[in-house]
């Protein structure tokens, strides 16, 4: 029996996300096995395959590891001030609601100096990308406790461990509105990709939450080995519930036999806030069904996977 002949090799100029990096922002800064990387590339993967054109994308973010993302990524971006993504990413979406506006940062920059803005856009459903990649500690500061660091945790900021408890985002972010309400790990990066190409074509606020390693600032001072540890820490523990009853799913990082549920918790509709000053209710509510069709699919066309 003839064995046939391997396809020959192809060479070619470029990768396809290659226009949307910043290739003379590289090297990075980020730390070897640090997961901000895998997220930057799963969200432009997402751009890539939104059918939404390149100007039409806007990314921002705060300060922190997290927050230097929208520095690599070659579409319209700002790097805001600390804890303010959130209302200046507001500003463009509610002036500008044809953009796809997304918000690329960490759990610190969000939840704790931001956490005021983003629980009253969540409210209010303004049609935002929130990527909330939490690493359990401020990296890029010294590694100090933060407001999603796990009880008994260790930081600089708690050699002995962390005595608060810390936030549930994805319960939060439902209880307070999000219209779209995930979390995944770096690991996923299938699930996490389809999900932020699920977000861009969806009205409302969106927020995914990523667990993602921080060797330098979480994983040494709790003695977690290297990133390929908590990658295979993320295999093992991982259980994929859409239905989970949110606030049972806090996670203890500190217990490798506790579970880390993973999935897309929340998918409802409702219209986004778009305020149209001195216009009657009724041509506000035209407005609102205008942008809708100019940038929503139907959630048939952009699918579902796990």
């Amino acid at each position: 029996m003839s064995v046939p002949a391997p396809a020959a090799t192809q060479f070619v100029e470029e990768h396809p996300i290659d226009t949307l990096l910043r290739a003379d922002r590289f090297p990075h800064i980020l730390c070897p096995a640090c997961g901000i990387g895998s997220v930057i590339h799963c969200y432009v993967q997402a751009i890539s395959e939104s059918g939404i054109d390149k100007a039409q994308h806007v990314c921002v973010s705060g300060i922190g590891c997290s927050g230097r993302a929208a520095g690599y990524i070659n579409v319209d971006s700002y790097h805001t001030t600390h804890g303010r993504a959130v209302p200046f990413a507001l500003g463009i979406a509610v002036y500008r609601p044809e953009l796809c506006v997304t918000v690329i940062s960490g759990d610190g920059d969000l939840s704790s100096i931001g956490g005021n803005h983003l629980i009253h856009a969540a409210r209010r459903n303004v049609n935002l990308n929130i990527i909330c990649i939490n690493n359990f500690n401020y990296g890029m500061t010294g590694g100090q406790a933060g407001p999603t660091t796990p009880v008994s945790a260790k930081s600089s900021t708690t050699p002995f461990g962390s005595w608060e408890r810390p936030f549930n985002l994805p319960h939060l972010a439902h209880a307070v509105g999000a219209s779209l309400v995930s979390r995944w790990t770096v690991l996923h990066a299938r699930q996490l990709k389809q999900t932020i190409l699920k977000a861009m074509h969806k009205q409302g606020f969106a927020f995914i939450e990523v667990l993602s390693p921080c060797p330098t600032g979480f994983g040494r001072p709790n003695d977690r080995g290297d990133g390929i540890e908590d990658m295979r820490r993320y295999r093992q523990r991982c259980v994929i519930d859409d239905e989970a009853y949110l606030p049972d799913i806090d996670i203890d990082i500190t217990d490798d036999t506790s579970p880390i549920v993973v999935g897309n918790f929340v998918d409802i509709d409702r219209p986004p806030f778009q305020p149209v000053l001195g216009a009657p209710r009724r041509e506000v509510a035209k407005v609102l069904a205008e942008n809708a069709n100019q940038r929503t699919r139907s959630r048939e066309s952009v699918g579902h996977e796990h």
